[in-house]
């Protein structure tokens, strides 16, 4: 088997694996496929994780940029959108000289503003580290793009099955989770996608700052793609089927700080002229020759959502927000929280920021609708709780368990009920029982932790309206309260945050 059948085989594998972790909003495959989100370079050097920075590292050192073109989805990605470029424009690309000094300015950038992060000594920086973060990148993507049209999707297929009697399927909420990140993710993908449709690797080897870095590490690699100067007609062929245009066919050079390993030269080289391989000690390299006449005739199709599929899920959306299919019922507003609710696990605001790339992957996996990217430019895009659409329920830890920087430590569902996140804070003029005089209760009778008790609003009037009492030393912020409270657009309860977690 060549190089380039083996490199596809194990990309594709890996790509769609992790494109499933973001899509799925079931919570079935984190436990199988968490560690995919692990691997990835920016997580797991924010995570701390020697075992995968070191592996990688000397995966880089013996293969050569082959994180690049296998385990990194934003380049497989701009893999898959350069296919596109077949047709018309087939082999058309060439050999271009490294833009040496803007990839350095990026990687400077990207070091710099994880290193303010972690002194804490501006706010922003994260923001600078997640949109620079490959993987941070694509997790927006998939996240805030692709999830949507999955499950429109999968409306569509509830909707079929509950024609059927059949219940293999439920529907579930689509939602804009933040306008802000929708901006940020639409423009990432035009971006990388003209860049990938132009020139291949172009926004990998100029942009990218873990490619910048890995790139440096691969230069010292083991194994290299080499070119027989004997063997070679100068045909140009290597060149034009280069996607990352590192190839100088002229002078039998290959820039390997932008190779990555794809084996695109190998296959299209019809005189066996390169190789992959140990280099020899002498200048003049004569590699073992390997001839590779495979010719990829897989065609990738995108299905495309049809009518009928927006159609249903469009009622599926309208159907949810009618009380009885009669009349309409008035959304919540959020608060405004002088502090914003950070998930627990996350220990305080501040190690949030400090660790969190704002790959939405906590986002994506919440089955509570409760995790929505933030929009203040301190936090931008990082997780936020806000009760509107659901509560924290205290049996649910998942974003603890698929965050793959620390940003969100592991912890137990014994150990998620003891975490105080916030506090409820009663609004009087919201609250029914003193603005339309009748009777309530749902808060205390919904509070997971018993924190809310009703007491007469004037203890010495016997007709006193019932109202909520707060007991803040045993809230967990988990924001019950706030959801079932039936006052609208404001509830009458809400939850304001803590910047430090504590343990009751």
């Amino acid at each position: 088997m060549s190089l380039k059948f083996i490199r596809r085989v194990i990309a594709a594998v890996l790509f769609v694996l992790l494109t499933l972790l973001f899509l799925d909003f079931t919570g079935t495959l984190h436990h199988w496929l968490d560690w995919m989100a692990k691997v990835q370079f920016v997580p797991a050097l924010l995570a701390t994780n020697a075992i995968v920075i070191i592996g990688l590292v000397v995966l880089t050192l013996i293969f050569g940029r082959i994180y690049c073109s296998v385990i990194c989805p934003l380049g497989v990605m701009q893999d898959l959108i350069a296919r596109l470029r077949r047709g018309k424009k087939a082999g058309k690309y060439s050999y271009s000289p490294p833009k040496t000094r803007l990839r350095i300015l990026m990687l400077v950038l990207m070091l710099a503003a994880f290193v303010v992060g972690l002194l804490h000594l501006y706010s922003g920086a994260s923001a600078v580290v997640s949109l620079l973060d490959p993987y941070a990148d694509f997790g927006r993507i998939a996240t805030i793009i692709f999830q949507p049209v999955w499950k429109f999707g999968n409306n569509l297929l509830a909707a079929i099955a509950e024609r059927a009697d059949s219940y293999a399927f439920y529907s579930t909420e689509v939602w804009m989770k933040s306008l802000s990140t929708l901006i940020v993710a639409i423009a990432s993908l035009v971006f990388v996608g003209v860049l990938a449709l132009r020139g291949g690797r172009t926004y990998c080897n100029t942009i990218c700052p873990v490619g910048t870095l890995l790139g440096f590490l691969s230069s010292f690699s083991l194994l290299k793609i080499h070119i027989d100067k004997e063997k070679c007609t100068s045909c140009s062929l290597c060149s034009r089927n280069c996607k990352s245009s590192c190839i100088d066919f002229k002078n039998h050079k290959i820039d390997y700080s932008r190779c990555v390993a794809c084996g695109n030269c190998i296959s299209k080289c019809s005189q066996g002229a390169l190789s992959y391989g140990l280099a020899k000690k002498r200048a003049c390299v004569e590699p073992e020759r390997v001839v590779s006449q495979e010719v990829d005739k897989t065609k990738r199709a995108f299905l495309v959502g049809t009518a009928i599929a927006a159609t249903s899920a469009v009622l599926a959306q309208e159907k949810a927000k009618v009380d009885g299919g009669l009349a309409r019922i008035k959304e919540k507003v959020e608060p405004t929280r002088r502090t914003p609710i950070t998930p627990p696990g996350s220990l305080s605001a501040e190690n949030m920021a400090r660790h969190c790339t704002a790959c939405q992957l906590c986002v994506s996996e919440c089955p509570n609708d409760v995790l929505r990217p933030q929009t203040s430019l301190g936090s931008f895009m990082q997780p936020t709780s806000s009760y509107e659409r659901g509560y924290c329920r205290p049996e649910c830890n998942r974003c603890s368990q698929v965050c793959p920087t620390g940003a969100i430590r592991p912890i137990s569902r014994s150990e998620k009920s003891s975490i105080q996140i916030g506090h409820a804070v009663w609004i009087r003029k919201n609250c029914l029982p003193v603005s339309e005089g009748v009777n309530c209760g749902n808060c205390a009778r919904h509070c997971p932790a018993g924190a809310i008790e009703m007491v007469p609003l004037d203890p010495n009037d016997e007709a006193s309206p019932m109202v909520p009492a707060v007991n803040e030393t045993r809230c967990i912020g988990c924001g019950a309260c706030e959801y079932v409270c039936p006052s609208r657009p404001f509830s009458a309860i809400y939850v304001e945050g803590h910047e430090v977690h504590h343990e009751i």
